[in-house]
């Protein structure tokens, strides 16, 4: 009795990973998990404090569907400090988290047979929010040559009459790049005398190295128009389970037509996170941010080379978030089998790299202690010396 819609869905396969290692674990077996998507952080106090005021004070009640005025005003100064983006806050709607952004946008514009055109490696929930819309994924396949980036010209073949948006995810997950501006300008150039969108997911944008991070609406006034902005406050500011994200683009038509999906849906996000998200928006947690963005660029820098010693595994070093995306090619083709072996053999918990749309690989979740990653490197190595 399901409908056809539902059964296009594949259930998300780090969330069914992370579901297995935390059921091994309960069960007493010797688990290590680098397969969850969230930061081992808490989140910061000032923010906590936020909301147990919010809570004393009785702001328990619904507010407005997109968020209080206070809450918009606040991402609206954010995206123009560190964006230098002019977003009012009619132009905003704020979310039960990026996902739900997604969500909305997508059953917003998409129909049946719109194309999408999605970089791979990509983060698993894209395509089937896409398919879900009824509309068709396109699949550019990126490799280690380009930065697990997509180029120009890889984007102007894939543009047909079809076309309907493109997604950027920079930084990436699963893969931790970053489009640098030039390369965003290129990409620019292709799309522009088009009226296809661009969907800009930024969510780790805080979480860099070595670069400088760069919005893609940012890169010129047609860019501007064309491009919605998603992000939120889950990865950058430890605060996965408060569930919040937002999304802005200039088209009032397009905030609308979400708005009144949402309405209908789950109307306002919690009160208490919508009170709380203020303070880490306007800046008064960036050193808690930075401190956390430190530990995840010297982790990253070891467990890179750590993998990078290991016969027959490589990986690029990433750019940002904190995931590596290990190239198992010499050892296995089969990423599902080979971590299923492996999360059996050792008790470690990655994620197949065919989950992201790219065979020969698995993510590593960088985001728990130092010496947990190096254990549960040292039992991969194992692993892989075994499978020789």
């Amino acid at each position: 009795m399901l409908s056809d819609r539902i059964q296009t869905l594949s259930p998300s396969l780090t969330i069914a990973i992370s579901s297995l290692a935390r059921d091994l674990k309960a069960q007493g077996k010797d688990i290590l998990s680098f397969s969850a998507g969230e930061p081992d952080f808490g989140t910061p106090q000032r923010i906590k404090d936020e909301a147990i005021k919010a809570i004393n004070e009785g702001f328990t009640q619904y507010t407005a569907v997109p968020g209080i005025p206070a809450l918009l005003e606040a991402v609206s100064a954010k995206l123009k400090r560190d964006n230098n983006l002019d977003y009012a806050p009619s132009d905003i709607i704020v979310s039960n988290g990026a996902k739900q952004s997604l969500f909305n946008l997508f059953q917003a514009v998409l129909n049946e047979g719109d194309e999408v055109i999605i970089p791979s490696p990509y983060w698993v929930t894209y395509p089937e929010l896409v398919k879900y819309a009824s509309a068709i994924p396109v699949i550019i396949e990126t490799d280690e040559i380009s930065g697990f980036k997509m180029t120009a010209e890889q984007l102007k073949a894939a543009i047909t009459p079809k076309t309907k948006m493109v997604i950027l995810t920079s930084p990436s997950n699963p893969t931790g790049s970053v489009y640098s501006k030039e390369e965003l300008e290129a990409l620019a150039a292709v799309l522009k005398g088009t009226d296809i969108m661009v969907v800009s997911d930024e969510m780790y944008e805080k979480l860099v190295y070595d670069i400088d991070f760069v919005a893609a609406a940012s890169i010129s006034e047609d860019m501007f128009q064309r491009t919605v902005t998603v992000n939120g406050l889950s990865k950058s500011v430890a605060m996965t389970g408060w569930r919040f994200g937002y999304l802005a683009t200039p088209n009032k038509e397009l905030i609308a037509a979400m708005n009144k999906l949402q309405s209908q849906s789950t109307s306002n996000i919690n009160s208490i996170t919508q009170k709380a998200a203020i303070p880490a928006l306007l800046g008064e947690v960036d050193s808690e941010i930075e401190q956390m963005r430190r530990a995840f660029e010297g982790r990253a820098e070891e467990a890179v080379n750590l993998f990078n010693d290991i016969d027959g595994l490589s990986v690029l070093k990433p750019q940002g978030a904190f995931y590596l995306f290990v190239n198992i090619k010499d050892v296995s083709n089969d990423s599902i089998e080979f971590c299923k072996e492996l999360l059996q053999s050792t008790g470690v918990a990655v994620v197949p790299g065919i989950g992201f749309g790219s065979e020969g690989y698995f993510r590593f979740s960088f985001a728990t202690d130092i010496t947990t990653i190096r254990e549960g490197i040292r039992r991969i190595e194992k692993f892989v010396q075994s499978k020789k």
